[in-house]
């Protein structure tokens, strides 16, 4: 993925989270293409990429619009990826992994920190980060070598906001969201850890605590309904969509 079109995925994406188009509001290239300053090509494949993540589905008009979902469906996804993905980091730790995985692995952490180590970031940074976090939990997934793993992966990321990086700008402020994002990568750098000392199990840990910071943050929009109504405008579609009645 090239920098202008992860530009482009993380604009739109913090686009739908913070409520900017209305519910079934058609998503077209061309006026995407305008407001955002950017070719149609890059919109067009971050729709793609929106519509692999479930934020989007096909209008029957032509191009996108908003699709529905709702918190319990968002939230079961997230622990399901934990899971899957904890497993996958606890096989790759019990059977060893290559140095050459393993210098991959130091490189998405180098890239990581020149992220989010920084007094600000910005957008650029957003997309940087986001480009590394895919690429990171693609290698371990791959590396596991376990194909059926993979395949539930891919199966669930096509679920809404339970693909890596997903809900990663959720916040009400870049300042906030670069404190979540550091958290998070601290995750990535003691997964690693595990991962070369042979620690299956807190492996498996870390791969399940990892994803709890995208249940945190679904948690934070529900228990403030007025930025509930900002960031998930999919859900306002859905009522009692947090219950499990």
């Amino acid at each position: 993925m090239d920098s202008q079109q992860s530009r482009v995925l993380v604009q739109l994406r913090d686009m739908i989270l913070k409520g900017e188009f209305g519910p079934g509001e058609r998503l077209a290239e061309i006026p995407l293409s305008e407001r955002l300053g950017a070719s149609r090509t890059p919109v067009r494949l971050a729709l793609a990429s929106l519509e692999h993540e479930g934020l989007i589905e096909p209008s029957p008009s032509g191009g996108y619009q908003m699709r529905a979902f709702t918190s319990r469906e968002i939230a079961d996804a997230i622990r399901v990826r934990g899971v899957i993905e904890g497993f996958a980091a606890r096989l790759l730790a019990e059977d060893g992994a290559s140095r050459q995985l393993l210098r991959q692995l130091h490189d998405c952490l180098d890239e990581g920190d020149r992220a989010v180590n920084k007094p600000t970031m910005e957008l650029d940074d957003y997309a940087a980060y986001v480009e590394m976090n895919d690429r990171f939990h693609r290698l371990i997934l791959e590396g596991c070598g376990n194909a059926a793993v993979m395949r539930t992966l891919e199966m669930l990321a096509s679920q809404p906001f339970a693909a890596p990086s997903a809900m990663l700008p959720m916040q009400s402020s870049m300042e906030e969201g670069q404190q979540w994002m550091r958290q998070a990568h601290r995750t990535h750098h003691a997964l690693v850890q595990a991962i070369e000392r042979g620690q299956g199990s807190r492996a498996q840990a870390l791969g399940e605590e990892h994803v709890e910071i995208a249940r945190m943050n679904l948690d934070y929009a529900l228990e403030r309904p007025d930025l509930a109504a900002q960031l998930m405008p999919g859900m306002r579609l859905v009522a009692g969509s947090r219950g499990r009645s």
